[in-house]
């Protein structure tokens, strides 16, 4: 009889625990009604119902839109802006200076106006040779014209595809006209595989667009673009594991009915097309405010929150996916602030100059500053006949521990 390794033993153990937690983690009490359990969600009969593992196939999916989207930014979008008169604008390259270009890496690349006194100091420049070398230094940093048009593009393609084929599935479905319908012998609803595909493909260019965020344009809404793609992604992920399709596709389409609307909203913008960008975004803050501030909470919140449980008791899975879609909503409530900021820059100048979210390009100074920042410090020290102002030359002569 052969003895068992110690090596083995642990495997068995790892095994026994993952199968606990999985046991645990999956029980019927928690995701599905009472008197519902897993074995009746098991296909049968030639009926096919949805499983958590089918969506698995969103990871390598995901690679592949990214993918993808490389190379329709290159082959599509690059051209497209051209043709539409898309232009960078020129931007001034600064002076190599290792002392600034450290700071700016590592401490950070808006230092206080003490911290630039001393790097002018330390690096023979006056303060505002230093801030013109932190502003151009920015501007460099900043994507350019085209990579946000490219950007733009590839979501416009997608929503616009998005939600015209969600569109087309959801049609003929009654949930779609009466969202109580959702609800219509749940759980036990079978899987459609046009509605899987179109699933899959949501979920995979969520995950494409959180594993791209770091590298997409930085906004002031970064922290609240990834809590979006975070809740939209476990979303959807419940959603399907705990069968609720229906009312899941209607968020879904719900969202894309604007998302396409903005894109292009922005491209036009970025083209400089004031006209086309003016009527778009009208007819996108119209769209955004009936579908997430009107129908979103009249039809979708109030279905999930009353209909839902209208034959059957609430279980955690309920509470789990009201959670969810109540943060859903302040995220819209977040978003339309900022539009309606838009709005009144809209309505008070005419025209919709810029995505309030984006960081703005700064301006150089003036040509005929050049010759006030020429005198360079001498024995350390900082010159003072400069629009220089008490705390820099204080500091910049030495007095940096009274700080």
């Amino acid at each position: 009889m052969r003895s068992i390794q110690p090596g083995e033993h642990l495997e068995e153990e790892h095994f026994r625990m993952w199968s606990s937690l999985n046991e645990w983690l999956w029980q019927d009490r928690l995701w599905l009604p009472p008197n519902n359990s897993w074995a009746e969600l098991e296909d049968r009969d030639g009926l096919v119902y949805a499983h958590p593992q089918d969506l698995l196939a969103a990871l390598p999916l995901a690679l592949v839109l990214v993918a993808m989207r490389f190379t329709f930014e290159r082959l599509v979008g690059l051209p497209l802006s051209r043709w539409l008169g898309v232009r960078d604008q020129a931007r001034r390259l600064v002076k190599p200076n290792a002392t600034l270009e450290k700071h700016f890496l590592m401490e950070g690349w808006r230092p206080k106006e003490p911290q630039m006194a001393v790097l002018a100091a330390k690096c023979g420049l006056t303060l505002r040779q230093t801030q013109r070398w932190f502003r151009r230094r920015r501007n460099q940093e900043r994507p350019c014209l085209t990579k946000k048009f490219c950007e733009a593009s590839w979501r416009f393609v997608f929503y616009l595809c998005s939600f015209f084929g969600g569109l087309s599935i959801l049609y003929h479905e009654s949930w779609l006209w009466k969202p109580a319908m959702c609800w219509e012998n749940y759980p036990k609803q079978p899987l459609k595989p046009a509605l899987y595909c179109w699933y899959l493909l949501e979920l995979s260019f969520y995950i494409s667009l959180l594993i791209r965020l770091p590298f997409d344009i930085r906004r002031k809404d970064f922290k609240e673009q990834v809590a979006h793609h975070l809740v939209t992604i476990t979303l959807i992920t419940f959603s399907y594991s705990a069968n609720l399709l229906r009312i899941g596709s209607l968020v879904l389409l719900l969202h894309d009915s604007a998302d396409y609307v903005l894109e292009a909203c922005k491209m036009f913008n970025y083209a400089h097309q004031q006209r086309v960008c003016n009527s778009l975004f009208i007819v996108f803050s119209l769209v955004f405010f009936y579908t997430r501030l009107v129908l979103f909470p009249t039809q979708i919140l109030y279905t999930t929150y009353y209909e839902s449980i209208a034959h059957s008791g609430p279980f955690f899975g309920y509470y789990f996916f009201n959670s969810l879609l109540l943060l859903l909503q302040l995220l819209h409530v977040f978003w339309s602030y900022l539009i309606l900021r838009m709005i009144r820059s809209f309505v008070k100048k005419g025209q919709m100059e810029k995505d309030i979210r984006s960081d703005v390009e700064e301006l150089d100074s003036s040509e005929g500053e050049a010759a006030q920042d020429h005198p360079q410090l001498k024995n350390g020290t900082a010159p003072t006949d400069g629009p220089r102002s008490r705390a820099a030359v204080w500091l910049a002569n030495g007095h940096m521990s009274a700080m």
